[in-house]
């Protein structure tokens, strides 16, 4: 399992449909509201790298309007009490 972590800045006038239209979006687990630099902070659990990359580079800059600018780190490794690949049963 690949998890992207994408720090997203919004136009505040369409922060919910821009949050709805994410979430909407396959691999997408979580989304969080957050205070600071950016508006959103958008965890993306997928098979691969292709995938991701599908969703942070063609599906959240083109097809959802209101997006200004995103940033994504990579996971390397996840350190958790749980079974996160089972948790999330990526396809």
């Amino acid at each position: 399992m690949v998890t992207g972590i994408v720090l997203v800045n919004v136009e505040r006038p369409l922060l919910k449909k821009v949050i709805k239209n994410i979430m909407d979006l396959e691999g997408v687990t979580e989304v969080y509201a957050v205070a600071g630099e950016y508006d959103l902070v958008v965890m993306v659990r997928v098979k691969d790298n292709s995938q991701l990359a599908e969703i942070v580079a063609n599906q959240m800059p083109h097809e959802i309007k209101g997006i200004l600018h995103t940033k994504t780190l990579i996971s390397l490794e996840a350190y958790s009490e749980l079974d996160i690949d089972s948790f999330f049963n990526v396809k």
